[in-house]
């Protein structure tokens, strides 16, 4: 299979560089939202009102779960994941991070309430793992370097992140990251055509393009449009 290499003048650009800065404040903000959260309900067992399964009173947890964690370790195992692959998004799939984060964002937290075990669900992680399997997912069905090398900067860092969709440790919600992963997959494939920049196009390529012929007449071959 060829791999398209895009277009330096795209990818060089300055128009490139500042969407990239963009994307890296963008992931950044809400890193530090998470920590704000964090610090502002210190103490306070915010993360009570994460998603409770199958209780009424777990349903808000949906909206909120995502934005809440259960002590500063788990908030420092997410955050550079969240860093790192939050600009990865933004700056390679800018169209489809408009259906892919509010959809890895909200459909796993329904999922948990909807079939997951009892008791309290919170976390980014499942962020972490939608991000994660769209990025790999997309890498391996683009023909796009950028889409490729990003795909295998993934599997190198997060790679072992499979074994967290496996019901193997209690306190982890192994749902949340299950249902994340079924979710970024789903949508690599679904919008699998979205995001593709503009390649490098070779002169043999040109050449290989049927130019027309020199039939009687002078006739053109290729159609008037």
């Amino acid at each position: 299979m060829q791999i398209d290499r895009p277009d330096p003048a795209f990818t060089r650009s300055a128009a490139s560089r500042e969407h990239f800065r963009l994307a890296a404040r963008l992931a950044l903000g809400f890193v530090g939202l998470l920590w704000a959260v964090q610090l502002l309900g210190w103490g306070l067992g915010l993360e009570r009102f994460g998603v409770h399964p199958r209780e009424w009173i777990g349903l808000p947890g949906i909206l909120v779960a995502p934005l809440l964690h259960g002590g500063f370790g788990h908030l420092i195992a997410n955050s550079l994941p969240l860093l790192v692959l939050g600009t990865v998004m933004l700056q390679l799939y800018p169209t489809a991070a408009f259906r892919v984060l509010p959809a890895i964002y909200l459909v796993p937290g329904i999922a948990v309430w909807l079939f997951a075990r009892g008791g309290v669900h919170v976390g980014a992680s499942g962020l972490v793992y939608g991000l994660v399997s769209y990025i790999f997912v997309a890498g391996l069905i683009r023909r796009d370097r950028r889409a490729v090398a990003a795909s295998l900067l993934v599997a190198f860092m997060y790679g072992a992140l499979v074994w967290g969709v496996l019901p193997i440790r209690q306190q982890v919600s192994w749902e949340t990251h299950l249902a994340a992963t079924v979710v970024g997959v789903l949508l690599a494939l679904l919008l699998r055509h979205r995001d593709r920049p503009p390649r490098v196009r070779y002169s043999w390529e040109d050449e290989t393009e049927d130019p027309g012929d020199d039939r009687p007449g002078g006739e053109d071959a290729r159609p008037p449009f």
